[in-house]
């Protein structure tokens, strides 16, 4: 089968003398169409059906000028990659000229080289992309095969969990490939092994082992309190439940605004707020907390209250222990709804003075939560590419975007994390236990707990994952991989209800490996 010729139209009052150029296009695969001046132009773009691949338009012409005739254009069809041939390279005349939708220049005198290579980068870069993006694939695929293959340590799991997301956000193009499910099933078997990797180490790393990765009990120590210690104004932005699938989503939005340093935390365990939020702002460890914080600590709530009402004291006690004192004083502020956004949006635009300002955001997790409940939210979201997209579209027209942008404008630094993510569970494992067992569906607190324990960690000694442990007969369970809870009676029920949910506190990829961002505003 021959090649498409692309079609091009050129507008230039002098394309008369510009044969030969065209003829050498013509041999490279182009079928031109000449006019020399914007009213021909215009009505061959009309009496063509906007048939046209692209246009060469002369910025400089008799009657209407390319500024001119490139409005009309974009009113007959505002797709078309538009090549603006212009003897200016000033940056106002450049600005003017993408707020019209140019899509590319080309500044005289240009040569047949010159003008076939912007055409080919313009018309046949998506399709040069997409055809190198199985030999691409292959290579990462073979990439995280290897470092599977050769005890990855953590660092090794970020990487290889890194590269997955990056092909999932790629993921239409996977699919035009037939890639898409050799990439589920490669993320699986990662999702899997990485269980099987933090049940074997997570012991060491919470009981003193140096080489370990970031910890949520971690972050005020290694990204805030430097700050902090050279006089730095920040906000300390904590998005509950927020994957990192949905912060490299969202992340081009921020580039105009910051310079953006990403890194990458572990949850602890479980993956939950009450855990690790917690311990994200204390910086401590939840046995820890119920030790010396007993007054702060409540892991069950029987009278409606949260359990996580005491935050901001749990950063004031973690300041005090590092002898920091903020001036105009810290400030704790937590987002449930769109009211409390615009509340928010005014004290950042009032603030004159910033030391630490904490704000928790909490719409992904409701978000999470509710989708369980919804048929409307699980048509919008039925899986992980839509609700990332989900995200995205939230992030784009949300509250905590234009406080972002406003943060920007008075140059003051941000740090952004989340206490944890979540997991897209799709398989019911069982679970024993008494009527006093949590509901969690991927963990469960309770005495002489039961489960799989190829599906699922039993924990008999919660103090040695440094958690609470008010009695000897008090355990854990946390569900592995996308494993969900679901109790022996009733099974099949249950697991028709619960499967296909967004949950967390269980050991998986999309609930512990969690981004840590600080954002250095650009016009600082």
């Amino acid at each position: 089968m021959s090649q498409k010729l692309h079609k091009i139209l050129w507008i230039d009052d002098e394309v008369e003398a510009l044969l030969p150029h065209r003829r050498s296009l013509e041999t490279r695969g182009y079928d031109i169409t000449a006019a020399t001046n914007g009213e021909d132009g215009i009505e061959l773009l009309k009496q063509n059906n906007n048939q046209y691949d692209a246009i060469l338009l002369d910025q400089v012409m008799p009657g209407k000028d390319g500024m001119e005739t490139l409005d009309i254009i974009r009113t007959i069809d505002a797709q078309v990659p538009v090549i603006l041939v212009t003897q200016s390279s000033d940056d106002k005349f450049v600005d003017v000229a993408l707020g019209k939708q140019v899509t590319d220049f080309l500044v005289k005198p240009i040569g047949v080289a010159q003008i076939a290579s912007t055409l080919k980068r313009v018309l046949e870069q998506k399709n040069i992309v997409e055809t190198q993006i199985p030999g691409r694939y292959t290579y990462d695929f073979n990439t995280i095969s290897t470092l599977k293959a050769s005890q990855p340590s953590w660092q090794d799991w970020i990487d290889i969990y890194v590269k997955l997301l990056e092909w999932d956000l790629l993921s239409d193009q996977l699919a035009k490939q037939g890639l898409e499910e050799t990439h589920i099933e490669q993320k699986k078997e990662c999702n899997a092994e990485f269980s099987d990797f933090v049940e074997a180490n997570y012991q060491d790393w919470v009981n003193g082992d140096q080489d370990r990765p970031t910890l949520s009990v971690d972050i005020l120590d290694q990204y805030v309190m430097p700050l902090l210690q050279d006089k730095v104004p920040i906000y300390f932005i904590v998005v509950d439940c927020f994957r990192l699938d949905h912060w490299m989503a969202i992340e081009p939005l921020l580039h105009p605004y910051f310079s953006i340093d990403r890194n990458y935390s572990f949850s602890i365990l479980p993956s939950a707020t009450m855990y690790s939020r917690n311990a994200l702002f204390s910086g401590l460890f939840p046995a820890e907390i119920a030790k010396d914080y007993p007054q702060y600590w409540q892991e069950k709530s029987d009278d409606g209250t949260s359990t996580n009402q005491f935050e901001r004291q749990l950063l004031e006690e973690y300041l005090k222990r590092n002898n920091i004192r903020i001036k105009p004083g810290v400030q704790y502020f937590k987002i449930f709804d769109l009211r409390g956004g615009i509340e928010y949006k005014k004290r950042v635009a009032a603030a004159s003075r910033v030391g630490l300002s904490a704000l928790v955001v909490n719409f992904i997790d409701i978000l999470t939560h509710q989708r369980s409940q919804s048929e409307v939210l699980q048509q919008l979201a039925p899986d992980e590419p839509a609700f990332r997209a989900l995200a995205r579209s939230w992030f784009a027209h949300s509250a905590l975007f234009d406080i972002l942008r406003l943060i920007a404008d008075q140059g003051v630094h941000v740090v952004l994390t989340t206490d944890h993510g979540s997991e897209f569970c799709n398989r019911a494992t069982r679970a024993y236990g008494n009527r006093e067992t949590s509901t969690s569906l991927r963990f469960k607190i309770g005495n002489n707990l039961n489960c799989d324990e190829n599906q699922a960690v039993y924990i008999p000694k919660p103090k040695e994952y440094q958690l609470p442990a008010e009695s000897s007969s008090k355990d854990y369970i946390l569900a592995k991989d996308d494993y969900y809870f679901v109790y022996p009676n009733d099974f099949y029920k249950y697991k028709r209800q619960f499967q296909g949910g967004f949950q967390h506190g269980g050991i998986s990829m999309g609930e512990l490996i969690t981004p840590v961002v600080t954002l250095t505003p650009r016009n600082g």
